[in-house]
């Protein structure tokens, strides 16, 4: 099984929004990693990181992406940090990847600066724009279509990834 689109990118990218307008226009499913792990866990993200640790999360985050891949046939959504793992890397072979770029002025205005966002908790600003330059290396390099988002429709943005998609 492949997914049609499988959505990668820091938070505030719109990997949510998205992905669901995505799915909507291909006629597919759309499932988001995160919201299966807080599903095998029973509690949401934040929680897992303050109770189990970050490390906890990344083991459960990867075996839901795994599942995921294995599973699914629509829109794909991953949280930000998923790609950091490398057999996800290994896994993502092969997929339609879609990165999601934004800007840090974007990204802090869609997630705000009082989030609730586990790794985001303390000094935020400074966080996210960390957050963004490590990452962005392996987003570019996984990715096999890139589309900015800041200051752009979803609607647009959709149009956009559907045209880059195979038919």
């Amino acid at each position: 099984m492949t997914a049609k689109a499988v959505l990668i990118g820091p938070p505030g990218s719109g990997k949510s929004t998205l992905g669901r307008m995505l799915a909507e226009r291909l006629g597919v499913e759309f499932r988001d990693t995160d919201a299966d792990v807080e599903a095998v866990a029973g509690k949401p993200v934040s929680d897992i990181f303050v109770e189990d640790g970050e490390e906890r999360f990344r083991e459960l985050e990867h075996e839901a992406v795994r599942l995921a891949l294995a599973e699914h046939e629509g829109v794909l959504s991953l949280g930000g940090g998923a790609v950091l793992h490398t057999e996800t890397q290994a896994l993502l072979a092969g997929h339609h990847v879609v990165y999601l770029q934004v800007g840090l002025s974007a990204a802090i205005e869609r997630v705000g600066l009082a989030s609730a966002r586990p790794l985001l908790v303390l000094s935020p600003r400074s966080q996210l724009k960390k957050l963004m330059e490590e990452r962005r290396p392996v987003y570019e390099r996984l990715a096999v279509i890139t589309v900015v988002t800041d200051k752009r429709e979803p609607e647009e943005l959709a149009d956009e990834i559907v045209k880059g998609l195979p038919a």
